[in-house]
């Protein structure tokens, strides 16, 4: 992941731009203290397809870059975890 600038106050995870998209979006997310991340992809069906972070991250503000061309057109969920946040978006690929 790129990190950015300040340092967050608060977790987030942005909407995904653009969206709709072919063949690849962004992800932005922030975490107020240094933690282990995972920010996965799932299918509708709640299946893995590709895990985009899993590391120890610092603080910060991170982007990081989801390629859908090898995924089918549809809709898929994102999903960012840390030991004290979960929360899930919805981005849709299209071909």
């Amino acid at each position: 992941p790129v990190r950015g600038g300040e340092l967050p106050n608060a977790f987030a995870l942005a909407q995904n731009y653009p969206n709709p998209f072919n063949p690849s979006t962004t992800i932005e997310f922030a975490i107020p203290k240094n933690e282990f991340v995972t920010l996965k992809v799932y299918d509708l069906l709640g299946r893995e397809v590709s895990t985009l972070v899993s590391e120890n991250l610092n603080a910060g503000s991170y982007k990081v870059r989801f390629d859908g061309a090898l995924h089918a057109s549809g809709v898929y969920f994102y999903k960012l975890s840390t030991g004290s946040f979960n929360t899930t978006k919805k981005m849709i690929v299209t071909k």
